[in-house]
């Protein structure tokens, strides 16, 4: 953070010559060649137990398993929504695995690891030409963001989950959104959902901004892709019967034994949504539970049932949603820099607004940080450039509290949720204090079409 501090100083503030265009990675640039080591070598953690020990376990083998039962024409879901979900996704995902699934476990791999490191470095020039900050960063202050997160993208390449892959569609999207193609915009998002669904929260926002064919086109593509591209491949009728199935068994269920088949994890310290974490504080429930070896721990301040609970929940998410409408500008004080810091509030909301929210969902909080790094290396106030700083090293050290050699109860407690209240927090005051230099900036970013 230092060097990147010291950034500002080595690399002139020049105004970006092309501030929309993300740059691609150079074999000239040392860093980048460093990025690209460490995609080779997060690749070799997938492929080398796979190539040469017993196989790569994690979720890579249910992936060959999903594009399998595809090739096969077996289903995918059991009979009735009761019964246990090895394949917890919409028919899609699964649609789209098997292509590389049909020539064998090392192609599906590859493909996979390639899809993550492509993710990993869009998500990055992204993110930095998206900052509103009006400026160029140096390399440090390029590379800060993904030194810090690559605990949650080792997570991404070892565990093959998807997460990555969404947030830079997200982060595509909302770049077409702000070149004025809502169509596109809408399909990048309805894709992300239909791979996971929690990406729909997106919705909403555009509905409140009048991004009126970015949301139609989001509804549309997503009922496109959910019914329409699975059909020819699975069947009309059976892809809405295994549709139908999902949505009871991961979307239409829910009790205070759990949510989503996968009732042991969600309760327990693995989950640090707001609705996992404030159950967790407000009821009896073992944090414990998804290891029945370990003994029962609670951590409960109060004792509410579970319907109060949820009325609890509720009214945390409406004062979120209500405090973000609050500190989000009129459409005339709008700025590119102040639609950033909206934005990235706005990823920061829908990764602890999902259901389940486990240590690799909170990579999303990769563009809050760049933004803010913008802010701590570029801001003409000099207190709020430190005050910024210490923000992003409270929100880091809260982070650190999930290595391994620190009790489950933090995690339980919730400490990713409260470093993204901290991120949350900052981007708020700065949405709410902008330099008087930046007050009388045009609104660009994601302001084409409003009326």
């Amino acid at each position: 953070m230092f060097a990147a501090a010291q950034d500002q100083s080595v690399t002139p503030s020049a105004p970006l010559a092309k501030p929309d265009a993300p740059r691609h990675p150079s074999l000239r640039a040392p860093l980048d060649l460093l990025f690209l080591l460490c995609c080779v070598l997060l690749t070799a953690d997938v492929l080398v137990p796979e190539v040469f020990g017993s196989g790569k376990t994690k979720d890579y083998l249910l992936w060959f398993w999903a594009g399998q039962q595809v090739l096969q024409g077996e289903p995918l879901y059991p009979a009735t929504a009761v019964e246990y979900f090895d394949f917890i996704y919409p028919p899609l995902p699964a649609i789209m695995l098997a292509i590389p699934s049909w020539f064998g476990k090392i192609p599906l791999y590859v493909v996979l690891s390639i899809l993550n490191a492509v993710a990993w470095w869009y998500a990055g020039t992204f993110s930095q030409v998206m900052t509103g900050s009006g400026h160029s960063p140096g390399r440090w202050l390029e590379a800060l963001p993904a030194v810090v997160t690559v605990p949650f993208v080792f997570d991404m390449f070892d565990l093959g989950q998807p997460n990555l892959v969404l947030l830079a569609m997200m982060l595509y999207g909302f770049w077409s959104l702000r070149h004025q193609r809502p169509w596109l915009a809408g399909f990048m998002f309805a894709l992300a959902a239909a791979i996971k669904v929690f990406p729909i929260a997106v919705l909403p926002y555009l509905v409140w901004r009048r991004k009126w064919t970015a949301a139609a086109a989001t509804v549309a593509f997503a009922g496109v892709l959910l019914y329409v591209v699975p059909a020819p491949i699975r069947g009309f009728e059976r892809n809405a019967a295994e549709l139908k199935i999902w949505y009871q068994g991961m979307v239409g269920t829910s009790s205070e034994k759990g949510f989503g088949q996968r009732d042991e994890q969600n309760w327990s310290w693995v989950n640090q949504s707001l609705i996992a974490v404030t159950h967790r504080l407000v009821r009896p429930i073992n944090y414990n539970q998804d290891d029945p070896k370990k003994p029962p721990r609670t951590m409960n301040i109060i004792d509410v049932d579970y319907r109060t609970a949820n009325w609890i929940v509720l009214a945390l998410s409406a004062l979120l949603g209500l405090g973000f409408l609050a500190v989000m500008p009129r459409q005339a004080r709008r700025t590119e820099r102040s639609d950033a810091e909206e934005l990235a509030i706005l990823f920061c909301l829908i990764t602890v607004a999902s259901p389940l929210a486990r240590q690799y969902y909170f990579m999303w909080l990769f563009f809050p940080m760049t933004v803010l790094m913008h802010r701590a290396a570029f801001d003409e106030r000099a207190k709020v450039r430190l005050g910024t700083w210490l923000a992003l090293g409270a929100s880091g050290l809260l982070m650190l509290l999930a290595l391994p050699w620190f009790p489950h109860v933090l995690q339980a407690c919730g400490n990713n949720l409260l470093a993204t209240a901290v991120l949350a927090g900052t981007l708020a005051w700065h949405i709410r204090h902008p330099p008087v230099a930046a007050g009388s900036e045009p609104a660009t970013a994601l302001k084409a079409g409003t009326p």
